[in-house]
């Protein structure tokens, strides 16, 4: 290659060797001048020149710098439609000289220059390839086949590996037949090319047939057709990388074994559709792998022997080490035991798997060094369930469960036994590492906890778990505490996820430990296990062992408080939470101590969303706890009330912190009016220094959290105070004047939608407990309703509006009609009129209102609607049914030329559809509960709840019986929980005493009896399954 540099060349090389330049005067000069000589005909080419070209006198860095600056020029200049563009384009003939030029240059001989080449063409190859780059495919092809260049080999995988991420179903049908030839050649020629390169050829083979797993959904004889011909002599070939042994200080060979596990999870998902050609041939060598795999791994990584496990990567940043390796066979395995195919085979060596499994789930020597130094990322790996390979393993385990029931959790404590009394023996040969594998069995089995004591409280079940737990755990409790802490902790955390299988007496001297060890001088794992311990086994722990510790208890968890980082104060809170609510009684004598301390640490961590709630939590429990309520109100409300006096020159955070707890307060206070004789003087009291103060922030601030919270505690003010609101401090006329202020604010247009959040459930506490005064403004409020709804860019906040039409409906019963007249009156900006524009929201949104409460209201609001029969709702046509193309897979652009098309319908059809749709949920999850509730039953039980939605729905005088009554109503009365927008809400409303499946059913069967012709006509407009869910109600 000729070294002549042009003049042009010569300024370039000129300002690559400025931005290295140790001076930042120069260097910033350099940058801003290449950045401005970016935007100049022939810059791309040059760079490309440079970059290419070994004989300028440069050195590798500046080859480098050139390369990536090429792939940033791409990036902004190549493909005008693209985000990142940046005028002006790369004109045609340029583009076509730097395709040909970089592609001279993969052979290069340097790592980080060919992996910067070819990421430039593989940026390029995104916008050219193949209509405009059609040279690329044979280029690569032609470098791979050439084994007299191993550098070329080298670029063109890299390449073909940066290319194969970003592939689509148009490329890859016409890729794989021309490329996986030569990638197998590259895979099956050990004695020519190194283990990097086969396994770089892996890699690329995985990212191809994870493309065409994708594609098989829609494509499946094609994709078949491309890839099961092939299957054969690609599984040979695993099956020989797999067959030796694995060895240590080899990343190598952990690399392409990588890869070959991430194929076969591929294939074995996608491709393989019978499993004897795998048995013969792949399971025995990865059964191997898996088994030698371990020795390494224990001396490696558990052990600590060397360092070929920690921090290795290839050229790409994938990791290569030992714990990625592990993690991946696990991948692998975790496919082969989920399926099916391989269950014959799996079971009858199922007790091995686990065996094997439990011995790669110890921690390893990097574990240990850096949780016993940092206890933070000690609670951190263990709450988050970071992943590794010991979450490998659970996944690995529970799947052995699901997959295999009975078999599996034998399996599981046969093999936690037998790794139990190896332990035992390397205990009594004073082996170093014994607690490990004591370690693992206790954490192997609290990773399947749920099914283990679900299979042990069933009455055919043989497991003795309670004796092996009490063996395990005792004789864990009597080692040394400084010397095997993170064993201690374990069998800590361990024994309450099974204390309905262990003694009383061992639970009451964990207890008794764990209360021990938070106050004692002990390593920090072991007080965080006494801590997890503590917030399971308190709440179910007896009155008297509490309350005699409880002082020493609660002088510890402070003291820790004092001392805990982030994460771990996370868990200190927990536990102090779990012993407040054990505390009862005793709470009222300690209140004084304890409030302060959680207060300044609300304070300290307002803007911390994650430790604030955790306080507030603790602050909640001491509220509940007898006598508590009073004094920690008069301890609050003296910091509280200023903050939010003067909330404009307060820190981020603490007005809408402030406001949260005070919320907790309001609703504390009326949870208790429900269960006692009510402090509604606490209400007042909060009321007398807090409520002006909420009303002008929701008026004044710009802050949406602020507005929201505001908002939620306007809303408990309103529920607490009901009418007496209205006479505390001075003229009810003006009372009510702010409380309609803050609601036209919230339903202003000019608020954005994320302020108005909760402004529904606001308006229904007015309405549910000011009804007379609420009454006179009622045009008023929907006219604002409208706007705010009309001006909505939040799908939750328009449907919490729409919960408040359906309250305004039931309210204006018996006389529904005039409500429908008054919505006819008023306008809406660009529907006929608001009952128009409502009524086509509503029935739009209907599916996805969210929570029992607010389905009861909205669905028999419709029902009223209905059963009115009003001429105007005839002439209203709203969103039918979802017309279903025949035209196969629908793309992003197929979907811009040919969006959805529905139907239209009138208005009555569409709400007795709706109400059809209600039905078949209730029905549908009443069917998902009873099989939920039959896991472990027998199969006869099962169909005979199922019978219930099928021929036996009628009595005899053709009404529903009362067992399938029952059930279908256990679907939305039973959980209020999941009432996500206020709580408050099903507690103050009647409503919500609903049994919303009698009253469809009630609702159904009258309104066809009587206008048989009408209720006809309107079936008419229903889909089969909404036709067959009403004839089950109505057949007789």
């Amino acid at each position: 290659m000729a070294s002549f540099v042009d003049q042009d060349q010569q300024w370039l090389l000129n300002c690559l060797t400025a931005t290295l330049d140790t001076s930042h005067e120069v260097r910033s000069f350099a940058e801003a001048s290449l950045s401005q000589a970016s935007s100049q005909p022939g810059f791309g080419v040059a760079l490309s020149k440079v970059a290419i070209n070994r004989e300028l006198p440069l050195g590798l860095t500046h080859y480098y710098l050139a390369a990536v600056l090429l792939k940033q020029f791409i990036k902004k200049h190549w493909q005008e439609d693209e985000e990142s563009f940046e005028p002006p384009a790369v004109a045609s003939e340029e583009k076509e000289v730097i395709r040909k030029l970089l592609l001279l240059s993969l052979n290069d001989d340097h790592g980080k220059i060919c992996t910067a080449i070819s990421m430039a063409i593989a940026s390029i190859a995104q916008y050219d390839w193949p209509e405009d780059w059609s040279e690329l495919l044979p280029a690569l092809l032609a470098l791979i086949s050439d084994q007299t260049s191993m550098s070329g080999v080298r670029g063109a995988l890299r390449c073909l590996a940066l290319l194969s991420v970003d592939l689509d179903d148009r490329s890859v049908p016409g890729l794989v037949p021309a490329l996986f030839p030569c990638l197998h050649k590259v895979v099956s020629s050990p004695e020519i090319y190194d283990k990097t390169l086969r396994a770089k050829a892996l890699s690329v083979v995985h990212s191809c047939t994870s493309m065409l797993g994708v594609m098989s959904g829609v494509y499946k004889t094609e994709t078949d057709a491309l890839v099961v011909p092939m299957l054969k002599s690609w599984l040979e070939q695993f099956s020989a990388i797999l067959q030796p042994s694995v060895i240590s200080a080899d990343p190598e060979d952990w690399s392409i074994r990588m890869e070959v596990f991430k194929c076969l999870t591929q294939f074995l998902v996608t491709f393989i559709s019978s499993h004897f050609f795998v048995v013969a041939v792949i399971l025995p060598p990865l059964w191997h792998t898996f088994v030698s795999s371990l020795k390494v791994y224990e001396l490696s990584s558990v052990e600590g022997a060397d360092d070929y496990n920690v921090g290795r990567y290839d050229s790409d940043g994938a990791g290569k080490s030992l714990e990625d390796f592990v993690i991946q066979l696990f991948e692998l395995l975790l496919t082969l035991v989920g399926s099916s195919r391989f269950a014959k085979v799996i079971k009858s060596n199922i007790k091995d798997l686990v065996y094997y499994t439990i011995a790669y789930m110890q921690m390893t020597e990097q574990q240990v060094h850096t949780w016993s130094l940092d206890a933070n990322q000690y609670v951190a790996d263990e709450d988050e369930a970071t992943y590794s390979y010991r979450v490998s393993g659970t996944l690995l385990l529970e799947e052995v469960v699901n997959s295999y029931v009975e078999d599996g959790i034998n399996a599981i404590v046969e093999a936690c036994q037998k790794r139990f009394n190896e332990s035992r023996q390397e205990k009594a040969m004073a082996s170093a590492n014994w607690w490990r594998l004591r370690e693992a069995t206790i954490f192997a089995l609290v990773s399947v906890s749920e099914p283990l004591l679900e299979a042990q409280s069933s009455e055919s079940c043989e497991l003795n778990l309670g004796t092996l737990l009490e063996q395990i755990l005792t004789e864990d409790m009597a080692t040394g505490l400084h010397e095997y802490p993170f064993l201690h902790a374990r069998a800590l955390s361990a024994v309450a996820k099974f204390s309905s299988v262990v003694s009383q007496g061992i639970l009451d001297q964990f207890l008794f430990a764990s209360i021990k060890a938070v106050g004692s001088d002990v390593p920090p794992p072991v007080k965080v296990g006494a801590c997890r311990a503590l917030s399971q086994l308190l709440p179910e722990s007896s009155k008297g062992i509490v309350q005699s510790q409880l002082m020493a208890l609660f002088s510890s968890l402070t003291d820790l408080l004092k001392h805990a980082s982030d994460e771990t104060l996370h868990l200190v809170l927990e536990t102090l939470q779990a012993t407040v609510k054990s505390g009862h009684e005793a709470i009222v004598s300690i209140e004084p101590i304890i409030s302060p301390i959680l207060l300044n640490m609300w304070a300290s961590y307002v803007s911390d969303p994650f430790i604030s709630i955790d306080a507030v939590e603790v602050l909640e429990a001491i509220k509940d706890a007898p006598g508590c309520i009073r004094p920690l109100v008069s301890r609050v409300l003296p910091s509280i009330g200023p903050i939010l006096e003067k909330h404009h020159q307060q820190p981020a955070g603490l007005v809408a912190g402030s406001l949260d707890l005070l919320t907790m307060l309001l609703k504390a206070s009326t949870t208790l009016m429900m269960i006692e004789n009510a402090p509604v003087d606490v209400v007042k009291a909060i009321h007398d220094v807090c409520f002006s103060s909420v009303i002008q922030i929701i008026l004044q601030s710009s802050d949406h959290a602020e507005i929201q919270n505001a908002t939620e505690c306007l809303a408990a003010f309103v529920f607490g105070g009901k009418q007496e609101i209205l006479a505390w401090g001075g003229d009810q006329g003006l009372k009510m004047r702010s409380l309609l202020d803050a609601a036209s604010r919230l339903l202003s247009t000019e608020m954005e939608s994320s302020g108005s959040l909760f402004v529904g459930s606001y308006i229904l506490q007015l309405i549910l407990h000011l009804p007379s005064q609420m009454s006179q403004h009622v045009r008023d409020l929907i006219a604002a309703l409208i706007r705010r709804m009309l001006s909505c860019q939040i799908a939750g906040l328009k449907s919490s509006l729409l919960v408040v039409f359906a309250r305004l409906v039931h309210m204006s019963g018996p006389n529904v009609e005039q409500f429908i007249d008054l919505l006819i009156t008023l306008p809406a900006d660009g529907y006929e009129n608001s009952l128009a524009y409502v009524m086509s929201e509503w029935t739009r949104q209907q599916g996805e209102i969210q929570g029992s409460y607010q389905i009861k209201v909205t669905t028999s609001a419709l029902a009223l609607l209905l059963s009115t029969r009003h001429a105007e709702l005839a002439k209203i046509c709203v969103k039918g049914h979802l017309i279903k193309s025949n035209a196969g897979i629908t793309t992003r652009s197929k979907a811009k030329v040919t969006p959805d098309q529905w139907t239209v319908m009138p208005l009555p059809a569409k709400i007795l559809a709706l109400l059809a749709d209600t039905l078949i949920e209730i029905q549908e999850q009443v069917v998902a509960d009873d099989d939920e509730d039959s896991d472990w039953e027998e199969m006869g039980e099962n169909d005979a709840e199922q019978d219930l939605l099928h021929t036996d729905l009628a009595t005899s005088h053709g009404r529903p019986n009362l067992d399938y009554l029952m059930a279908m109503a256990k679907v939305y009365s039973e959980n209020q929980e999941d009432d996500h927008e206020d709580e408050l809400l099903p507690v103050a409303d009647p409503l919500n005493e609903i049994n919303l499946a009698n009253y469809l059913v009630d609702f159904l069967v009258k309104f066809s009896a009587s206008d048989q012709q009408l209720f006809d006509h309107l079936c008419q407009h229903l889909t089969p399954a909404q036709w067959n869910a009403i004839q089950r109600i109505l057949q007789r």
